[in-house]
């Protein structure tokens, strides 16, 4: 008789190969998730997402932080369900725009744990921020400033505490366009024009600068890079609030091992309390991918196999889906739902008119055919955020899964939602 086992670490906490010898995540079997939601579908485990955010927070507690502070970064998954959940967890939300903004709102979060971050914010999305009366705004240039010295003076006698971000020059070993630490970067000031900023910033009504904020930049496997980053902004600063940023690497295929959040959370305010913050100092951590990555799945189904120089394998969605392979040439795993753990060497193919679409170059997969149910680990960062619809392709729903039961949380377009929004 089968028995069920467990998976590879790229997969969502709790997942297993089961005694019918398909995968399982939340407890739901995905094949059956396939045929009851359709595919492509994005496939979130509920207790996952938990389970990261109280490890962040725990983490802070154990090191004796008292002022510590978990922020997710929402631009990893925008949605109003994933959002909801942090939420009730008790962190934070960064949010980069008036769309973000709106979302957070919508889940739950409450104006003073969110934090407005952006390098080009509209005066109207400013304007909206003030309204909502977030919690922090990151000023990232002088224009900015001059925006908000005019909205708060429309709003007589309005206070909104604010952080200057500050570019450290630390860079993590990670790919260029996603690296946001070195001094020629579009975010923020040099450190060497700090204090002229901070100076013009606290001479400005209603503005009330508490601290400095640094990211340097995402899917960064050192830890050293972000001890050096916080040193510097606790050397060189002295204000009650210093938020760190995110960036800590996840595991996109099983020979990938990032450092445990405990090590991040606690190297980092080791750092910060030995150069002068003290558990006095409110600490802000900022991640997206690592509360989010390992907690999701894709699932396609094949729809063509051909062999001619490479194995092709081409399923059902791709760039419109996950656009991360196409702009960064970052790098999956896929399984058969029945048939995990393949051997023979395939290029699993998206359907979009572009010879780039390729999901994963190497997929070991073993023998897909049509109809096979596809599963792509370590989707749930930027997959749904970057969704499109391109060739018309109509974006895929959210599934959330839970000790055996399934909901959609957000649900798959329709021909008409690509109308919706034409003018005639």
């Amino acid at each position: 008789m089968a028995t069920a086992s467990s998976v590879s670490h790229v997969f969502p906490l709790a997942s297993r190969v089961n005694e019918r010898g398909r995968l399982e995540v939340g407890g739901c079997d995905l094949v059956e998730l396939a045929r009851e939601f359709g595919t492509p579908a994005y496939v979130v485990a509920e207790d996952d997402l938990r389970a990261r955010a109280r490890a962040f927070r725990s983490a802070g507690a154990q090191a004796g932080h008292e002022d510590f502070h978990v922020v997710f970064a929402s631009k990893a998954f925008p949605c109003t369900a994933v959002l909801e959940v942090f939420a009730q967890e008790g962190l934070w939300c960064d949010v980069a725009s008036e769309g973000e903004l709106h979302l957070a709102l919508a889940a739950g979060f409450r104006g003073e744990r969110i934090v407005l971050h952006g390098n080009a914010k509209s005066p109207q999305e400013l304007q909206m921020a003030l309204q909502a009366k977030v919690g922090l705004i990151v000023i990232d240039n002088h224009d900015e400033i001059d925006h908000l010295q005019r909205l708060l003076a429309e709003r007589d006698g309005a206070i909104q505490q604010v952080l200057v971000r500050l570019t450290p020059d630390v860079r993590g070993d990670t790919h260029e366009k996603i690296s946001t630490g070195q001094a020629d970067s579009k975010f923020g000031f040099a450190m060497d024009e700090a204090h002229e900023v901070i100076s013009r910033v606290q001479s400005v009504d209603g503005l009330e600068l508490v601290g400095v904020h640094a990211h340097i930049g995402s899917q960064i496997f050192q830890l050293d890079p972000f001890v050096r980053s916080a040193r510097a902004l606790s050397e060189a600063f002295d204000f009650p609030v210093l938020d760190v940023g995110g960036g800590l690497a996840v595991a996109y295929t099983t020979d990938q091992h990032p450092p445990p959040i405990e090590d991040f959370v606690t190297c980092v305010i080791a750092a910060t309390t030995r150069h002068g913050a003290g558990s006095g100092r409110r600490l802000l951590i900022e991640p997206g991918r690592a509360l989010v990555a390992n907690a999701g799945v894709t699932l396609y189904t094949v729809q063509s196999v051909k062999r001619k120089v490479s194995h092709w394998v081409a399923v059902d969605g791709g760039m419109s889906d996950n656009l991360r392979p196409m702009l960064y040439g970052s790098v999956y795993e896929a399984h058969v739902v029945e048939r995990p753990g393949g051997s023979s060497e395939c290029v699993l193919a998206g359907k979009h008119c572009e010879s780039g679409d390729v999901i994963v170059r190497h997929a070991l997969l073993q023998d897909p055919k049509a109809g096979d149910v596809i599963v792509t680990p370590a989707t749930g960062a930027y997959g749904y955020a970057m969704a499109n619809n391109y060739n018309g392709v109509l974006r895929a729903p959210v599934i959330f899964c839970r000790d055996g039961q399934a909901r959609e949380v957000v649900r798959r377009e329709t021909l008409d939602d690509l109308t919706a929004r034409d003018v005639r």
